[in-house]
């Protein structure tokens, strides 16, 4: 052979080997990340009545108000209740992510609040600006029975509008060296009031379904149940509340500290600490315009309840495959892709599919994720199938935020996932690959 055509053979062979490498590299089965598109989420649905989309805005408005602890004639552009303990100020501020509705933002509040208006919080060092927002739960009581109730960040002790308030915050660097301290990050409320529309018999008949399928994968799942009517309970890492309206008064009571009809009570009544009379929130009495009559945790659950599902992206022959691919290796048997709802009174949620890829069945999902906190019926190793539709605008995961990627959820999936996360595990990296491509157009 020529020396010329030994140097254009060589040339060639080069080529060829870059070409398999960039070849090989598309196939790697990197997980594509939040997708950085429009949000496609945080609206209401379209067929919402007139009155309906009023309430629905109105609920908007509170979800975005900011508290303190007596209001703006101490801190201006405020509504009063804020404390004596709590999380954050705003709804808003944990449900950002990609709009308001949804989880953390990739900016954390929680570090900026702990010394709002001179308070004098120490911020923790599971806070961090570029970590997600975080409420913490003490396992264990001092006595050794069970705790797992939330233990706020923070005190208003400081704040100029709590002058002579002194109260503490909670010791969390002995809890975390006693291996007692666990973490929640903000659930989204996207298609939530999809969700309260599904029928229990729905959610029992498709916990009955696929039985064979189920069982070759170990996967059982069950409900978690409201203890005085036996009905299925279905928001909450756990499944553990039972509708959006207990869910607002409770998140507004315990993330936020502002006593409500639903939760009347401070949970803090430490002398010096309280500044109004109670509840803080409640229905307006003496309003004359119709949205200005219902406490605030009415206008979150009417908010959330209107608030529409994310858009999905559209399908690619990558993205076809991969929700193939996501069915056959079991993921769907949790993961259910869509449930019909019931005979609703609001027609936008009524008849209507909720494409949510969930259960809403609680699962033993291994002693890596554990967080032995029993709520309701659910163990300290089982948690409620999480909901995916969204899941490509979200990030970080698991219940609290272990996880960076999607492919890092999978992986740390056990228990009664553990067979699908081995199949999941075992796929070529270009199948891995068009899995994870899948989950990121919902």
């Amino acid at each position: 052979m020529s020396l010329h055509m030994r140097i254009i053979s060589s040339v060639f062979a080069l080529l060829l080997f870059g070409a398999s490498v960039s070849l090989y590299a598309g196939f790697m089965a990197t997980d594509p990340g939040v997708r950085g598109d429009p949000p496609g989420a945080g609206g209401p649905f379209n067929d919402l009545t007139f009155f309906e989309r009023l309430f629905f805005d109105a609920g908007l408005v509170a979800f975005k108000e900011v508290q303190s602890v007596q209001g703006e004639d101490l801190v201006p552009d405020t509504e009063p209740g804020l404390g004596p303990r709590f999380n954050l100020d705003s709804c808003a501020g944990c449900h950002a992510q990609p709009d308001v509705g949804g989880t953390s933002p990739f900016k954390n509040p929680q570090v900026d609040v702990a010394n709002k208006e001179g308070a004098t919080n120490v911020v923790p060092d599971f806070i961090t600006i570029d970590g997600p927002v975080r409420e913490a739960r003490f396992k264990f009581n001092p006595n050794g029975t069970r705790d797992g109730g939330v233990h706020d960040l923070f005190t208003i002790t400081g704040r100029t509008d709590a002058s002579g308030c002194n109260i503490a915050q909670p010791d969390f660097k002995a809890a975390a060296a006693n291996d007692n301290l666990i973490f929640r990050i903000p659930t989204p409320v996207f298609g939530a009031g999809l969700i309260q529309s599904i029928d229990d018999d729905t959610i029992l008949a498709n916990k009955n379904s696929q039985s064979l399928a189920k069982l070759l994968l170990g996967i059982n799942g069950r409900v978690n149940t409201n203890g005085n009517d036996g009905t299925i309970t279905r928001f909450g890492w756990k499944a553990q509340v039972k509708s959006l309206g207990i869910f607002s008064g409770e998140a507004y009571n315990v993330e936020q500290g502002v006593t409500n009809e639903l939760f009347p009570q401070e949970r803090d009544e430490t002398a010096g600490c309280l500044f109004n009379a109670t509840p803080e929130n409640h229905t307006n009495f003496e309003a004359t315009q119709p949205t200005d009559v219902p406490s605030d945790a009415v206008k979150f659950a009417l908010f959330m309840s209107f608030l529409a599902p994310p858009t999905p992206a559209p399908d690619t022959p990558s993205t076809i495959n991969g929700r193939r691919l996501f069915k056959e290796i079991g993921c769907a048997l949790c993961h259910t892709p869509s449930l019909p709802t019931g005979k609703v009174a609001s027609s936008a949620l009524s008849g209507k599919r909720a494409n949510l890829f969930s259960d809403l069945l609680l699962h033993n999902m291994g002693p890596k994720l554990a967080d032995n906190i029993a709520q309701g019926d659910a163990r300290g190793d089982e948690f409620r199938t999480a909901p995916l539709w969204g899941v490509a605008k979200s990030a970080p995961y698991l219940h609290d935020g272990r996880a960076a990627t999607v492919s890092q959820a999978i992986e740390l999936h056990a228990g009664e996932a553990v067979r699908a996360r081995d199949r999941f595990l075992r796929l070529k990296p270009f199948e891995r690959r068009a899995l994870l491509r899948f989950l990121k157009t919902l």
